[in-house]
């Protein structure tokens, strides 16, 4: 069920978004300088990234784009917060692998 709501939320961002300039991630995503970064692919973590995360949680994301080591250190933190935010942003990547590495 979980899957078929995203799956719902990420087709109709995806119909509204690509239209719409590139956002903070998808340039994060291009700027990164990683051999499989491309317009397609940094634009659909982007529109997953606005179907399932809020303003602040993208700015997090775009932050680790930036700067991997904050990526471990989240992840590595014992703030309540920090795991919280860890946990989603796992949903986050797998939600990216099924919906955007076809």
């Amino acid at each position: 069920m979980k899957h078929l709501v995203i799956a719902c939320v990420l087709s109709s961002t995806v119909l509204t978004s690509q239209a719409a300039h590139a956002g903070g991630i998808q340039k994060a995503c291009l700027s990164a300088d990683r051999s499989a970064a491309s317009r397609s692919l940094c634009g659909c973590i982007e529109d997953v990234a606005s179907a399932m995360l809020n303003r602040k949680e993208q700015t997090r994301v775009v932050k680790f784009f930036n700067d991997p080591h904050q990526s471990q250190s989240t992840r590595q933190s014992d703030r309540a917060s920090d795991e919280r935010f860890w946990q989603k942003y796992k949903q986050f990547g797998q939600a990216v692998r099924t919906y955007c590495e076809s």
